[in-house]
């Protein structure tokens, strides 16, 4: 009973806080979660500013007072993805067995773009102060999204290896990116994060956090795949499924010299249940655990109400078999057939076939400066590329590709004890070109383009 009520608040929860949680700008995780970090390229591990904090740095909380944050924010990603050459198809020829059976998105020149380009996403935090405001108690609810993607029309064209053989096997088209109708995932996820934070001294602090994560996901037109999972059945198109899980997060900030602060927080690797429902996607029977981050930053007041801030942030995407492990394990240790594979290396096995990313780590550096009422902020991110381009076939599901990062952001205080926000983050397009796992004749491109307007409103009480 306690496991249903539970799964039913956090559904609740997501669907109202998070009905389209799709921020894929640090890979699948967003560049900021506040506001007002978000306007300093999401840098805010040594220099917290609202009860949102928790999501970079549960130590910073102490320091906010009592107070309520509440915003949302318009997030609009441009995917699209391009095939040429190929495909590597001769009617007559032959093929022994699914691994040597090319597999062509397109007929040589396939160009598509995904669906769902708008999304509002609201937020909200909540900070308490306890006995002598020399700790706190807050909750900040925060997200993470994956792709969302939708690619409807296109074709795929394979060679049908239930054909016996020795014998003539035909080239054979169907609708879709892989063959399968509309192809596409949706991946988001929640977390309720309660945080206790208290003062080591007047100008150092640290905090623990507490977290509920929930996570939703989807996953269609990939049936195509299903020679190649241990669990043809949970391989696509089985609607949503959830999963949960208990994780935390612990921080540290101190002002070490006058103008000089430095933070630094650690969420281990957050253990999550299997998604059931797609046991054949993804390695370990549907595991998709949420991986580990490091933050560091530094926060250098240069006077005249002038900030420099600097994170750096490490997410380990590559302890996370269904994110990391490469496609390649499809070939080196599945052993495919007409009603599913066998071998560790197949979709849903122990050591599954999964997306190929790389940990990344993010430089963001931010500015702020302010005057009489207002406050601007000026910010740049840049992270290394988490997905190869060995790795380009699956991620047309999921292309987490970007890299680049220039926001601004702006802050009006409308009363003595309250002020409204504004951010604005634009992601460059960037791109990623391989070749087609299943056909050495056809390169793949992914790309996408990103922009962002969020809007909160914070009072202190």
């Amino acid at each position: 009973m306690k496991t249903v009520r539970l799964n039913l608040l956090a559904t609740t929860l997501v669907t109202l806080v998070f009905p389209a949680s799709v921020w894929a700008t640090n890979g699948y995780f967003t560049h900021g979660v506040s506001i007002l970090d978000k306007g300093l390229a999401g840098a805010g591990t040594a220099y917290s500013q609202d009860t949102l904090a928790a999501s970079s740095n549960p130590a910073g909380m102490v320091w906010q007072g009592k107070r309520y944050d509440v915003g949302a924010t318009w997030f609009s990603p441009r995917r699209k993805y391009s095939a040429t050459g190929g495909p590597a198809l001769a009617a007559g020829g032959s093929c022994a067995g699914f691994q040597a059976c090319p597999f062509s998105i397109g007929d040589g020149d396939q160009s598509i773009d995904s669906e769902n380009e708008s999304f509002l996403i609201p937020s909200f935090g909540y900070n308490w102060m306890l006995g002598g405001n020399d700790a706190s108690i807050g909750i900040s609810i925060y997200g993470n999204g994956g792709m969302n993607t939708e690619y409807k029309g296109g074709t795929a064209l394979f060679q049908d290896p239930t054909v016996p053989l020795p014998g003539a096997i035909i080239p054979a088209a169907a609708p879709g990116t892989y063959g399968d109708g509309t192809a596409g995932v949706d991946l988001a996820q929640l977390f309720i994060s309660t945080t206790y934070a208290a003062k080591l001294s007047p100008t150092s602090s640290w905090g623990i956090s507490g977290i509920l994560a929930y996570q939703r996901f989807e996953a269609q037109g990939i049936g195509t795949f299903a020679g190649f999972s241990t669990d043809p059945s949970n391989l696509s198109d089985n609607d949503h499924d959830s999963s949960t899980g208990i994780g935390m997060r612990i921080g540290y900030q101190a002002e070490i010299s006058p103008g000089f602060r430095f933070g630094a927080a650690y969420q281990p690797k957050i253990q999550m249940s299997q998604f059931d429902d797609y046991s054949g996607l993804f390695a370990g029977n549907g595991g998709f655990d949420i991986p580990a981050t490091w933050n560091l930053g530094v926060a250098v007041d240069i006077g005249m109400k002038r900030m420099f801030v600097v994170d750096l942030q490490r997410i380990e995407y590559g302890d996370v078999p269904a994110i990391s492990n490469p496609i390649a394990n499809l070939v080196s240790d599945c052993t495919a057939g007409p009603t599913g594979g066998t071998g560790d290396g197949c979709l849903g096995g122990s050591d599954g076939a999964g997306f190929g990313w790389e940990d990344i780590v993010v430089f963001k550096l931010g500015y702020q400066w302010t005057k009489d009422v207002n406050t601007w902020r000026l910010g740049y991110s840049r992270n290394n590329q988490p997905i190869p381009s060995s790795e380009v076939t699956f991620n047309i599901l999921a292309p987490g590709i970007m890299r680049e990062h220039y926001t601004f952001g702006f802050s009006r205080a409308t009363s003595s004890n309250s002020s409204v926000d504004f951010s604005f983050m634009y992601a460059p397009a960037e791109t990623v070109d391989g070749t087609n796992s299943f056909d050495p004749t056809q390169e793949i491109e992914l790309e996408m383009e990103q922009y962002e307007l969020a809007i909160s409103y914070n009072r202190r009480i």
